[in-house]
């Protein structure tokens, strides 16, 4: 019992760590505007302070440190490889490596503190007490990570899942007279989701000056779908080479979905394996329970009356 309320608590407040830390989206002009012009004075600067959210006064501050005091420690090639993952993810909560690595450093010292409270003032033996403050103090390293995972996986199946569109919405922008990058416009236009994001991020990019091949590569990079690579790479070929790139772009529509029907028939295929264990361990004892209960009653009776 003290176990699962120890489970239960350390859950609660990384989940109040992670949603106090989610930034608040900044007012519009108007907005802030009109508050000023409702005011008969300027506003002080701890006013201005205390307006802020307490995300921003209080755990951002917090964070921030943190960050820096992790960092300090941290080499180079890790937080080149953190950026990486966050970049793969979509750059949660716009957290950069510092303030990543502040969050697993701040949840790893409240795993700890739980499990020093519970190893002190737990009534459990010494057996359990270790495996407790183990398991904490593992899944206070981990959990950021496995989140960041999680964000990942997402991420790449979104991707993947709306690629498929995108493209049909690419080659008609481009056998309708739009060059390339006014479709990849259009499509960002289009949707709101990780892929039109990762548009647009290649879009501002080519416009600050960044050579199309190069930003998409770049794009490429930081989602590791193996379908996205497969459509930059013909892309950038394509634009070396001097190909029609709406010919390009219908082959590899063409080439997207049948990828996508094949990983639906694949997926489909693997429903029945993996609806066994449900059916065998939950349905099947349900089911002999409902059919057999009465009969076996019915035989236990039966058996007490011969008896008789």
């Amino acid at each position: 019992m003290e176990i699962i309320i120890f489970i239960t608590l350390a859950v609660a407040l990384v989940l109040i760590f992670l949603g106090r830390s989610r930034l608040q989206q900044p007012d519009t002009l108007e907005e802030r505007l009109a508050q000023f012009g409702t005011l008969e004075r300027p506003p002080t600067l701890e006013e201005i302070e205390m307006s802020q959210p307490f995300s921003e006064r209080i755990l951002l501050p917090v964070l921030r440190a943190v960050a820096q005091f992790t960092s300090r420690f941290t080499p180079r090639q890790s937080m080149e490889s953190v950026q990486h993952q966050l970049d793969l993810a979509g750059n949660p909560y716009n957290w950069g490596p510092m303030e990543f690595l502040g969050v697993r450093a701040i949840v790893f010292v409240l795993f700890v503190a739980l499990a020093g409270l519970v190893f002190v003032a737990g009534k459990l033996p010494a057996t359990q007490k270790f495996l407790v403050a183990g398991s904490s103090v593992a899944g206070g390293f981990l959990l950021p990570t496995l989140f960041l995972r999680s964000k990942i996986s997402r991420r790449q199946k979104s991707i993947v899942r709306s690629l498929p569109d995108a493209l049909d919405l690419l080659t008609i922008c481009v056998e309708a007279g739009l060059g390339f990058d006014a479709a990849m416009a259009k499509v960002a236009e289009k949707w709101e989701d990780e892929l039109s994001m990762a548009f647009t991020r290649v879009i501002q990019e080519i416009q600050l000056g960044k050579l199309r091949r190069e930003a998409l590569r770049d794009m490429a990079d930081r989602m590791e779908v193996p379908d996205m690579s497969t459509f930059v790479a013909a892309i950038i070929q394509a634009d070396q080479l001097g190909v029609s790139i709406a010919r390009v772009l219908r082959i590899q529509s063409d080439q997207m979905r049948v990828r996508r029907r094949q990983r639906a028939e694949e997926q489909a295929r693997a429903a029945t394996l993996k609806i066994l264990p449900p059916v065998v361990f939950l349905i099947f004892p349900a089911i002999l329970v409902v059919l057999l209960g009465p009969a076996v009653i019915t035989f236990k009776n039966m058996q007490g009356v011969f008896s008789f």
